[in-house]
């Protein structure tokens, strides 16, 4: 797909090159021209001076066919701004924003906009949001045999209970990220549009289990 980064500093120019590698299409945004001297001549890529919420700087960038934008400029209202103006006013799918001060990210995750605070901030979590797929180890027993992992959940999944979810797919929801914060499911918990999914699941069946999130919920009365 096609990817706009907004801020070419040591963070952006890292996530520029990883997508790139990764086999996408990139542009980067900076107010600084000299900025883009972090890509090196390897990058392929644009190279578009400007605002990054400047809408006109935005579509010199391709944002228009855009499937992912990251807002990691050094400034948080810069990035939230940027971020926001992606996703309502180009329907940009998968937006992410970096943001300096994590009380001000928690606000922002409840305006739909995931935020990676910079305390917690590394080049896979911020993959991650504007790449969403498999499952990301976040913990393994000492034998290796059973792990809890964020795993990508397909929008089908919407509207289902937790229960179902696992009943359907064999693990144990440990807990789900809603709108930033983390909470404990019942069986009768309903999955929301953004909720982020963590899973206990044994490891000799991670590729089972995320070919059935991403799969979705089976048809009515099949199995």
């Amino acid at each position: 797909m096609h990817i706009v980064i907004m801020g070419c500093g040591r963070v952006g120019s890292a996530l520029a090159h990883a997508l790139e590698q990764q086999g996408h299409t990139v542009a980067v945004i900076d107010q600084d021209p000299t900025a883009f001297r972090r890509l090196g001549s390897s990058f392929g890529g644009r190279r578009v001076t400007g605002v990054g919420f400047d809408q006109d700087t935005l579509r010199e960038a391709g944002i228009e066919e855009a499937g992912a934008f990251a807002a990691v400029s050094s400034g948080d209202n810069s990035n939230i701004i940027a971020a926001r103006v992606a996703r309502e006013m180009f329907d940009v799918e998968h937006v992410a924003a970096r943001i300096y001060d994590p009380r001000r990210a928690e606000v922002y995750q409840r305006l739909g906009i995931p935020t990676v605070a910079t305390v917690r901030w590394t080049a896979d979590q911020m993959l991650r949001r504007l790449l969403p797929s498999g499952a990301e180890p976040l913990w393994r027993d000492p034998t290796g045999g059973v792990q809890l992992a964020e795993v990508h959940t397909a929008a089908s999944w919407v509207g289902h209970k937790v229960s179902r979810l696992q009943d359907e797919t064999g693990v144990r929801v440990a807990f789900l990220t809603r709108l930033g914060e983390a909470i404990l499911p019942s069986s009768q918990t309903v999955l929301q549009e953004g909720d982020l999914v963590h899973v206990m699941m044994r490891t000799d069946e991670v590729d089972k289990v995320e070919a059935a999130f991403a799969k979705g919920p089976e048809e009515e009365g099949g199995h």
